[in-house]
Order: C-alpha cells, then structure tokens, then sequence
C-alpha cells in the first residue's frame, strides 16, 4: 500500500480497520476528535459500525457489549473523557473482555487545555477505576506508531482478553507524516468458549464481573494478577539510543522521546556521552531493561523528561534502586520542553 500524508488520528482509525475492528463507539473531544471523524467516514464504507454515543460514559458501556458478544471494538477521547470512562474500564477488565481505548492527553487537571500534555499517565498506568486491575498501555511517538500500535493493541486485547490503552498526546494526535499503511491483517479468532454471540454454541457463556462471595472474587483476583504476570514477562517493548558507552541517560515516552533523540544527537556534538531510553510499554513497564542501563559502569546519572509533574518517575527510580542518581526535569500545562533544554540538563548532570 502507498505511503499517505497524514494525521496521526487518523492513522488510529486506519490502523484499526486494518486490524479488522467491527466498531467504535466514542464522543469527540479535542485533540482526539479527528479519531470520531474519521471512524464517522471511514467505518460505514468497510461496512463496520459506528455510533457517537450520547456521552464518554455510554460509549465505554457499549464497548462492552460489543467485545461481550465477540466483536473486536474501540473508543477513543482524551484526559477529561478517560476521567468518566473510568467505572467501564474498570468493568472491562472485571470481565477480562478485549476492548482497544485511545487517549489523546490534553492539558489538566480539569478542562485544563487542548495542548499536549502526559499527564495522564498516573490515570492509565495506575488505573484510574476502582479494583485491583491493569491495563496494557502502549506509547507511540509517530503518525506511523499511532498506525502500528493500533494494530498491535487488538492482537494484545485478544490474546489476553484485557483492554488496551494507546496513550499518546494532542502533539502526536494533530501532527500530520507519512505513514506507511501495512497490509489488512485476517482475523480468525474463535471466542465462542467465553463470548455471547447469541447462538446456541454460546448460551451458556456469561460475562460477570460480580463475585458476590468474598473468596470467588479473590480467586478471580487472582487469576487477573496471573494474568498481568504474563504480560510482565512476555510483552515489555523498549528502544535504546546510544547507550552503549552513555555517562547520562534520558528516559522519555510518547512524542518527547523525539525531542530527547534529537537532544541526545546535540549532546554528542558538544562531547556528552549521552543515550536514551524510550518505553513502548508503560505497562508492562521495561524494568530489567532500565535496571541493566543503570548498571552500566559508565553511566554516572539518569535524567527522567516528561510532559507531567514526574509521574513515570517514580516507576523508573523503582528499577534503578538507588544505584545511580536520579535527575528529573518536566513541564507541565502543554509545554513541551526544547531540545535546547534537555542539552542543558544533560551538561549540568555530569557536573
């Protein structure tokens, strides 16, 4: 297929279907709007659904159903949308279905602004909602990704029976590139031993998330945390960027870790032995790969860089264990730091 000019919102929605999505269901809201859009133009002529729901709250319990009945489904808003959604994903992940969730950040807390921001990571990562669940979250940093991770995000729901959240930002949402489009994928997935697809096959399949009797919910508990084991164990994705001899090492997800590349380059020029470290996946987090980092003879100090007020970085001083010195350095409000600032704060670290 030919590369295409385009959104990185509507690299989601192309993604999607080519990953073989049968439905969205969402409420727009900037910066995330154009992924309603698009899916409003582009859903109908695949013959697959779309509906806008009356609210960010609706649109999460039809989600649910649609995975309840086999349906590979998505949604997508931003900050304050994610904020209602909450309960629903909560619920999804109770009743292990497979639902893709897109979060384009904005500027918080509140109605905050349209500009880019992470600070949801707490909300995503942590989990927003009540319970003692996960969500896999996925953070791309290119039109291409927002394409590419869509696609992966269905696999991963499907082959763990989890929501999947794609957590990026107004920047990379808006931002139009070129991205390659992959060939469709074929899905043939047989959901008919859990799924209620109203069909004889499937009568007897239920999809509960209440446990009424204190011990059964503690074992369904406990699979779930089985469950997110697994994913710790086989699903960590990371990039790494001349860290083979680094004495300073940024860390960063999302778009930032393209400000971070091109500031470790300008360091390098200037004679700082600087490298990165990008997480694909916030959760599962890439803790062996930043620990093995921090152990390296040359590294002398890790710098954390994010558009919040540090929330990845109490997931990253966890890994390093207090073995090497911890710097952070974030903006806040939709600012997005310059390269020039991150060439600073990698001189002043190895003063």
């Amino acid at each position: 297929m030919p590369k295409e000019l385009i959104k990185g919102n509507e690299a989601v929605i192309k993604g999607a279907l080519l990953a073989g999505c049968d439905a969205f269901f969402g409420y727009p809201i900037t910066p995330a709007s154009e992924i309603a859009h698009a899916a409003a133009k582009y859903f109908p002529l695949m013959g697959k659904v779309f509906l806008q729901a009356e609210s960010e709250i609706a649109s999460i319990q039809m989600c649910y159903g649609a995975a309840g009945a086999g349906l590979r489904t998505m949604t997508a808003s931003s900050g304050p949308g994610l904020s209602l959604k909450m309960e629903g994903i909560s619920y999804a992940c109770g009743s292990e279905l497979p639902i893709v969730i897109v979060d384009v950040v904005r500027g918080g807390p509140g109605l905050g602004n349209i500009a880019p921001s992470q600070s949801d990571y707490n909300q995503i990562v942590k989990g927003g909602g009540h319970g003692n669940y996960k969500l896999m979250v996925l953070a791309p940093n290119s039109a291409q990704e927002m394409c590419d991770l869509t696609m992966l995000a269905f696999e991963l729901a499907d082959k763990y029976r989890n929501p999947v959240v794609i957590l990026t930002d107004g920047f990379n949402g808006q931002m139009m590139e070129p991205v390659d489009f992959p060939e469709p994928k074929s899905v043939d997935i047989d959901k008919t031993d859990w799924a209620v697809m109203g069909t004889p096959q499937t009568r007897r399949n239920l999809i509960n998330s209440i446990y009424l009797d204190p011990v059964e919910l503690e074992q369904h508990n406990q699979k779930l945390q089985e469950k997110y084991k697994r994913m710790q164990e086989n699903e960590v994705r990371v990039e790494s960027y001349k860290v083979e001899d680094a004495e300073v090492v940024g860390i960063a997800y999302g778009t930032l870790s393209r400000v971070m590349s091109s500031a470790v380059n300008e360091a390098r020029q200037k004679g700082i032995k600087a490298g990165m470290i990008r997480p694909i996946t916030l959760f599962p987090f890439p803790n062996k790969e930043i620990a093995a980092i921090a152990n390296q003879d040359s590294v002398k100090s890790l710098i954390v860089f994010e558009m919040s007020n540090g929330q990845m970085l109490n997931d990253v001083e966890l890994c390093v264990l207090g073995k090497k010195p911890i710097k952070f350095y974030g903006r806040m409000g939709g600012v997005v730091p310059k390269v020039s600032e991150m060439v600073e704060q990698f001189e002043t670290a190895l003063k």
